[in-house]
């Protein structure tokens, strides 16, 4: 399967230091910057327009934002002068809200809308501010190790059209990149996705396969592709996780 053109675009302050971190040869990477835009706004709308409606065929566009006004206002220019053909995805940040039962108005322009409360990040009363700057090296990390993925089909059982399929639709989803896992989170209302493994040479592979097995038990009889890989570059385990499921009609609590 041939590849594609990813393109990320951090908007505002935190989507920027995600996309500055991305560290995958190949991508394409670029911030927007909404304090510019609100100064000189003619001006900064031509020059998205130049940009976005240039992309080539089939690019996946990758708009990383905190859930701001401001950002939603860019998001949605970007989204103006894109090619139709264009596979847009959002990554929003959204601390100590869960996006899952609360579908937002500009969540039907995408085929997918990831997000994260940072629920990993605020444990112990950390500041939102240190939290915000460990969560931008892990989701940069989890970008750059899923596209590495995807070009080069490390995964068990994982290629673009594995991908294509989970993403498309109108979905809400997560992904994490994981060297341990809390398997008191909500893990089992995902209704499909992928769960990657990698285990370095130096982790015991039957410590591997109970990780996948209360995986297995938490999203029994669900749509889930998974996969445990050797890997001498890895050090102790890596877990990839993407999992999605449609928006539901009613909000509620977790």
């Amino acid at each position: 399967m041939r590849s594609f053109t990813h393109l990320f675009v951090g908007i505002g302050n935190a989507g920027a230091r995600i996309v500055d971190r991305i560290s995958a040869d190949g991508v394409v990477r670029v911030t927007i910057n909404p304090g510019h835009y609100l100064l000189r706004r003619g001006h900064y709308e031509e020059r998205i327009r130049e940009f976005f409606s240039r992309l080539p065929k089939d690019t996946f566009l990758w708009l990383v934002f905190e859930d701001k006004p401001v950002n939603l206002e860019l998001v949605d220019l970007i989204l103006e002068y894109s090619p139709s053909d264009a596979i847009r995805i959002a990554y929003t940040l959204t601390p100590q809200r869960e996006l899952i039962h609360e579908k937002p108005p500009w969540a039907d322009n995408f085929e997918t809308v990831f997000y994260d409360s940072l629920w990993d990040f605020l444990k112990d009363d950390i500041p939102l501010g240190i939290a915000f700057e460990r969560a931008s090296v892990s989701i940069a990390e989890l970008f750059s190790r899923l596209y590495y993925y995807l070009e080069n089909q490390m995964l068990v059982n994982i290629d673009y059209a594995d991908f294509f399929n989970m993403v498309r639709g109108g979905n809400v989803g997560i992904m994490r990149l994981l060297d341990k896992v809390d398997f008191s989170w909500h893990w089992g209302i995902w209704e499909r996705g992928l769960i990657g493994i990698l285990v370095g040479n130096d982790f015991p592979l039957k410590d591997a396969h109970e990780i996948l097995s209360r995986f297995q038990e938490l999203l029994a009889k669900k749509d889930i592709i998974w996969g445990i890989v050797t890997d001498e570059d890895i050090r102790g385990v890596e877990i990839l996780a993407l999992l999605v499921k449609g928006w539901e009609n009613e909000g509620g609590a977790l």
